[in-house]
């Protein structure tokens, strides 16, 4: 017996080997190995079927009641319904059960239908036919039918049905082509590889006869990671083991494109997949309103406990007296005599919340829900955010953080792809100091001007030599570009005959395809990679193989790639390219102070930048490097590391060839969108992964910095020169001295910061220093605070969070916003309150894991300005006003127990208890909170400053919560005691009721009650329609309409004896009160002097100290139809003197105002304003001056502009 094979099979199944832990064994086709192989032990995997909803046709009641009543409000309003079922209270359950059952049954819908549509995309998924190798033979079967182990085969279109890896293709060299458009938005053709060994196999039956098995990693979510090698058995020999890794793995979702068919085997399926591993809901974000409105929910309940507390003590104060306990109408039972005094207290504290209860707005939660889900639309239909290019709108992810969009103070943005295009342009290289300038190649399409080379060579005589050839080689091997399929040699060489301007390059990197088309026009042309060579055609029109040995592929920490290749000629050769830092520490030769200085200067022209590199490897040195790297692949553990391990010793001694530039133009109003966000009192933080240079360019480029702003640096060059103790205080103490001088002088210097990967690692890393320096972490955000714009560059993904997160947690606890297009913004995207994804070039990794996705940059300007401006504004409205008409409601109740004996008797009658939220008062609010705009959308735009008025949650502060709240108290005290005195002086009619002399109305206590409801309803509703800016006739419809169906209710509930009702205590009371002249005049003074206060609060606010905004709406009423800008100004001298130039008109020695030079100016009025004698503002008689507080424009007959 063979030991060995016995002692493995021990220590792999008994003694719990790691690998086998975190390993799993597939058979391909369920064959079993040979029986030289491991013991086959069957392994039980999930099937194929995918699950994205949520419930199930049995569980979705109980779960989702569960749910529901996990939110505070739900469970406390089934408190207080239980209360009414099981003790006497003075209310009917309906009162609290039926709203209650309003919101949960509406919520309910909601989420139920969202998960029925989520059945239905499972179940069309699930049942989406699969070709399966059964035997030799191809069977169709479903999708959700697959296991681990089957063999699928897959045609060309059609979408990979679980995570497979490739066995073989219809193309000759075992590679295919695949879109992973679904999986991360890169619409590029990716190749993927299969092993040598079973490449060759063709048909059915060929893959059949495979005798197999692969051992690879546990299901993991990471789409760019696969860790794992196939054994191949043929005949008794020993297996034939070949690594497998990312390359050799088909992921669910992606699409074979330019390849007929391929073979491959399941390794993942269903809910195992990295597509399903990634869908996975991100954790809950909670906006600053939300929080808001729970603390006022608090504030609210505590009011709640407060009366039921003061009325419950009232009332045994009130019956402590005989005679007052027992009237001789309401006699007690003997069992209700013996019950303890206690107990009673407590049995009537119950009642008395339960009569006070309607304080806490249940539909409250509804109406936001309604309102976000709704309002959420706005966005996505917003035209002015379509892009042509890409066919999309904006996404809305979740719509629970509209209004946050309103509240944003930090801004982090990434760079490249962000502010930028993305959209690569190779401008030249330097190849060992001579520069190469061709013209405009623009991602991969040569431009129309660029129909010769232009060479310009700085180097006296410009003499070919041996390192510009071998550099030219290097950016045609060193890629991973691919030829379009339909390209062949002589199609390429064609067109490059005739000066075609077509690309016919594709790839993932847009650099990538730039350099390629870079090196075509400068005459050396990369032509394909057929059978592991790699043709490129050189100056002299001649076609040179070079056979591709190993890549050493990109990654973000060594940030650089290289390939090992073989020339014709057999010397082995190593290529590399990469960031400057990565590369100049590495070189032993070459003109490097050159390079490094023509870098360094493309870099301050704001261009991105690789250097170039190159090692003559001997054959052993070949041999030795290939053994480790073949090693370090077939690894199953820790094979990333090892394999960082290996190129770190492979990539050494280089000399050094040269370096490219290569421009990433700034996005289209990108500059205007960053100055717009600072106008509006926003920080905005560049955070990229580019050198210190090429960032600082680009921010400078997108006005993040300008050039009056003193740049701090904070990088790891200073802090090599002092310690970084010594840096951030003396930065400190920069900062804080100009502040000190800012605050007495009337200039003020603008900061701006610039910090490294490295630098800020330290200032993260806690201190442990037992001297004491103090925390750096504080420093540092009190630097930031005093700068106007942060620059933080060579960042790592995780330290673009790690910045997100030190400003959330900063004392202020600032709200703030991550926007990038890449992967690597993921985390940023993440961690800060609001992620916005751009749908770039990077794919949609961000797009997908963000809270919005916009197609450019430009678009966060009407996000934030516009659509967050309004989302806040309409949110804060309806939150306030949802509080103050319930204190409207139900404070009447509470006085109301004062002139009852505390004996919990209600004022209003039931249905108007239940309809009060739900009908009567609901959809005003809900469609103010929908279309409301109190400046319009030009004024917004136009106006960025106007953003400050409400950030820091400015409207829903406590002295905001508390004016609502005194203003409900206020109208509550007029309408009861305006109803009591309207109700005096009562006396008896010959029929023996009671009838008030003053109105000739029939007095009661339902006649009262109805007579203040009908008050406050009219009270609220116009209160609201007061407070409504933007009127259409939806607005119109619905609060008039409100106001009717009240009036059209409480003549149909009170006009019809109503048979299912034990009661008739309603009957004809409102048609008689309706019937009293005195009581409708006493309903309109009602209203009046209710509504009075609020109205003289804004008149008196908006003439003394008027806010931005409403400066903003003054001057739209003034000025409709817009003018060219409007800005806030102040006039506190005459406005006379003279002008020096034809651009500004001065009105004193230090004051200055802009006027725009606009075609539609009249040429007169210019000629005026330049003329110093004659600058006097009165003397423009020709022209209408039209001044609105703080603002003022010109207007002549016709054409018009703005001052």
């Amino acid at each position: 017996m063979d030991f060995s094979r016995l002692r493995r099979i021990i220590t792999r199944y008994c003694v719990g080997e790691e690998n086998w832990v975190g390993n799993r064994t597939v058979h391909i086709g369920h064959k079993e190995p040979p029986s030289c192989a491991e013991a086959y032990m069957p392994q039980d995997y999930p099937d194929n079927r995918i699950v994205s909803s949520k419930y199930t046709f049995w569980n979705f009641i109980p779960k989702n009641l569960f749910e529901q009543f996990r939110r505070i409000a739900n469970f406390y309003f089934l408190v207080i319904f239980l209360i009414q079922l099981i003790i006497d209270t003075p209310t009917s359950p309906i009162t609290s059960g039926l709203p209650l059952f309003f919101v949960i049954t509406v919520t309910a819908i909601k989420q139920g239908y969202e998960d029925w549509l989520r059945h239905k995309a499972d179940c069309s998924l699930n049942e989406c036919p699969v070709d399966v190798v059964e035997q030799g033979k191809v069977v169709r079967t479903q999708s959700h039918k697959l296991r681990v182990g089957d063999i699928v085969m897959v045609r060309e279109d059609e979408t990979f049905p679980c995570d497979l890896i490739l066995l073989s293709s219809s193309r000759y060299d075992g590679t295919c082509f695949v879109t992973t458009t679904s999986l991360d938005g890169e619409s590029s053709h990716k190749t993927y590889y299969a092993v040598p060994d079973t490449m060759a196999f063709r048909t059915e039956q060929e893959v059949d006869s495979l005798h197999a098995t692969i051992e690879c990693e546990q299901p993991q979510p990471d789409l760019y990671k696969f860790v794992g090698r196939v054994d191949i058995y043929k005949d008794k020999q020993e297996p034939v083991v070949r690594t497998l890794g990312a390359e050799n793995l088909l992921l669910r979702g992606a699409t074979l494109k330019n390849t007929g068919h391929i073979y491959a085997v399941a390794v993942y399926t269903g809910m195992e997949t990295k597509m399903a591993l990634n869908y996975q809901s991100k954790s809950q974000k909670r906006s600053a309103v939300e929080k808001s409105m729970n603390a006022f929910l608090v504030v609210y309940l505590c009011i709640l406990i407060s009366k039921a507390v003061i009325n419950t003590v009232l009332k045994y104060a009130w019956q402590w007296s005989p005679d007052r306990d027992e009237p001789w109408y309401n006699h007690r039972t003997e069992i209700e005599r013996q019950r303890h005094v206690v107990i009673r207290a407590f049995t009537d504290f119950l009642a008395f919340m339960v009569l006070f209860n309607y304080i806490i707005p249940v539909s409250m939660y509804v109406t936001v829900e309604m309102q976000k889900f709704l309002g959420s639309y706005f966005i996505a239909w917003d035209e002015e955010m379509f892009d042509e290019e890409l066919g999309q709108g904006a996404q809305v992810n979740t719509s629970d953080l509209n209004e946050e969009l309103g509240q944003v103070e930090y801004v982090f943005t990434d760079k490249t792809g962000t502010l930028t295009e993305n959209n690569m342009e190779f401008i030249e290289c330097c190849v060992d100091g001579n520069v190469y300038i061709p013209h405009a190649i623009c991602n991969g399409q040569i431009l129309s001007a660029a129909s010769s080379i232009d060479m310009i060579d700085s180097s006296p005589g410009g003499y070919r030599r041996e390192y510009e050839d071998l550099f030219f080689r290097a950016l045609c091997l060193c890629h991973t570009v691919q030829v379009k399929e339909e390209e062949t040699v002589e199609s390429i060489k064609r067109g490059i005959h005739q000066g075609k301007s077509t690309s016919f390059y594709i790839s993932s990197s847009p650099d990538e395809v730039a350099l390629v088309e870079g090196m075509k026009r400068l005459g050396y042309t990369y032509l394909r990679l057929k059978d592991n060579y790699m043709e490129i055609l050189n100056k002299d029109d001649e076609i040179e193989r070079f056979e591709l040995l190993h890549v050493l592929n990109f990654d973000s920490v060594r940030r650089r790639m290289s390939v090992i290749v073989r020339s014709s000629s057999g010397e082995y050769l190593l290529f590399c390219k990469g960031a400057d830092s990565s590369i100049f520490p590495l070189v032993v030769s070459g003109k490097v102070e050159q390079v490094k200085a023509r870098v360094e200067q493309n870099a301050v022209e704001g261009l991105r930048t690789l250097c170039v590199a190159y090692r003559r490897l001997s054959e052993s040195e070949y041999l030795e490097a290939s053994h480790r790297l073949t090693e370090a692949k077939i690894a199953l553990q820790d094979r990333e590391q090892r394999l960082a391990q290996t190129y770190d010793i492979i990539e050494r001694e280089f000399v050094l060839l040269g370096a490219t530039a290569v421009e990433d133009r700034l996005q289209e109003k990108a500059a205007d969108t960053i100055e717009s966000l600072h106008k509006a009192g926003m920080k905005v933080w560049v955070l990229t992964g580019d050198k210190m240079e090429t960032a600082a360019a680009t921010c400078y480029a997108s006005k993040l910095f300008r050039r009056s702003t003193q740049i701090l640096e904070l990088t790891k060059k200073r802090t090599e020169e002092q310690s970084l103790h010594d840096v951030l205080f003396d930065l400190n103490r920069t900062v804080l001295r100009q502040r000190s001088i800012s605050g007495l002088s009337v200039d003020c210097l603008d900061f701006g910061l610039i910090i490294d990967g490295a630098t800020l690692s330290g200032v993260l890393k806690p201190n442990q220093d037992s001297a004491g320096h103090g925390n750096y972490r504080e420093i540092f955000l009190e630097i930031c605070r005093n700068c106007s714009a942060v620059l933080c560059c060579r960042m790592a993904p995780l330290q673009k969070a790690q910045i997100v997160k030190l400003i959330k947690s900063s004392k202020e606890h600032p709200i703030t916003l991550a926007i990038g297009d890449g992967a690597n913004d993921v985390s940023m995207i993440l961690e800060a309150h609001v992620g916005i994804g751009i749908m770039g070039k990077e794919g949609r990794q961000a797009a997908r894991n963000s809270d919005y996705a916009i197609p450019k940059f430009k678009h966060l300007k009407k996000m934030l300005l516009v659509h967050g401006h309004y989302y806040y504004i309409r949110i804060a409205e309806l939150v306030q006003y949802f509080f103050y008409k319930n204190v409207c409601f139900i404070f009447p109740q509470f006085l109301y127990q004062f002139f009852c004996g505390f004996s919990q008797q209600p004022l209003y009658d039931t249905a108007y208890l239940t309809l009060y939220n739900i009908s009567f008062t609901s959809l005003p609010i809900l469609l103010y909170s929908l279309v409301e705009q109190h400046v319009t959308m030009e004024t917004l735009k136009r106006e960025p400053s106007l953003y400050r008025d409400i950030a820091k949650n400015a409207l829903l502060r406590w002295p905001a919560f508390l004016y609502w709240t005194c203003l409900g108290v206020f109208d509550a005290v007029i309408f009861f005691f305006g109803a009591y005195f309207l109700f005096d002086n009562t006396t008896f009619t010959s029929n023996g009721q009671l009838m008030t002399t003053n109105t000739q109305m029939m007095f009661g206590n339902w006649t009262f009650g109805t007579l203040v409801f009908t008050v406050l309803v009219f009270t609220v509703t116009l209160k609201l329609a007061l407070d409504t800016h933007h009127w259409t006739w939806i607005n119109h419809f619905v609060i008039w309409g409100s106001l009717l169906f009240y009036v059209i209710f409480s003549l149909l509930w009170g006009g019809i004896i109503w048979p299912f009702l034990n009661y008739q205590r309603m009957y004809y009371v409102f048609m008689q009160m309706l019937s009293s002249g005195p009581a409708w005049l006493s309903i309109i003074l009602l209203i009046t002097v209710s509504l009075l206060p609020d109205v003289i609060k804004k008149v008196l606010c908006r003439a003394v100290c008027p806010t931005a905004s409403e400066n903003a709406q003054n001057h739209d009423e003034l000025f409709p139809d817009g003018v060219a800008e409007w800005s806030t100004l102040s006039f506190g001298r005459s406005c006379k003197g003279t002008s020096t130039e034809s651009s500004r008109l001065n009105l004193g020695a230090a004051e200055k105002l802009p006027v725009l030079r606009s075609d539609r100016l009249p040429h007169k009025l210019l000629a005026h304003l330049a003329d110093g004698a004659a600058a006097d503002l009165c003397s423009l008689s020709a022209y209408m001056l039209r001044l609105s507080g703080a603002g003022f424009a010109y207007y002549a007959p016709g054409p018009e502009t703005s001052v």
